[in-house]
């Protein structure tokens, strides 16, 4: 299997992920529902577990699934300028994202692990398991914009943004 064959089934079973979670936060949201509405008895964990999920869907999904032309951009000056200055556009983006997420990681490592000791207040569940998926979310950054800082030097430049190909990113 080629390196872009892998990635292309890593960033399918990323995505059957995601329709997991956003599966089971629909499902969650229902139970909500009904529960409050047609049985007129609230119940509080069904909103933890939302949040939750819906914290694990965002970040998760920007980590794995979220391809770099479907990041945001300044789309009038980046389509404005020739490939060079694309290149270093890129590359200058890419040292600020990996510098600024590599100084706050050891920060945001400590403060997930030292988050062990508070739980969530219906399920338990603890904070440093709920936050952990924050520092996937700056790892997978920080390894993509070393690769978007590499390709930018030694590979080609990034394509202009062509507003006919836009997709909603999902």
């Amino acid at each position: 299997m080629t390196h872009s064959r892998l990635f292309d089934w890593l960033r399918r079973r990323a995505e059957d992920v995601s329709v997991l979670l956003l599966l089971a936060m629909f499902i969650v949201f229902m139970i909500q529902i009904v529960s409050r509405y047609v049985l007129n008895l609230p119940i509080g964990w069904t909103h933890e577990i939302s949040v939750v999920l819906w914290i694990w869907l965002v970040l998760f999904g920007a980590s794995f699934i979220v391809r770099d032309s479907e990041e945001m951009r300044f789309d009038l000056v980046y389509a404005s300028v020739g490939e060079r200055a694309r290149r270093i556009m890129a590359l200058i983006t890419a040292v600020i994202l990996v510098a600024l997420f590599a100084l706050g990681l050891p920060a945001a490592f400590d403060y997930v692990t030292f988050m062990k000791v508070e739980k969530t207040a219906y399920l338990g569940i603890r904070f440093d398991w709920l936050y952990s998926i924050y520092i996937v979310f700056a790892v997978a950054l920080i390894v993509r914009h070393l690769w978007i800082g590499w390709t930018s030097v030694f590979g080609k430049a990034p394509e202009a943004y062509d507003p006919t190909k836009a997709s909603s990113g999902v």
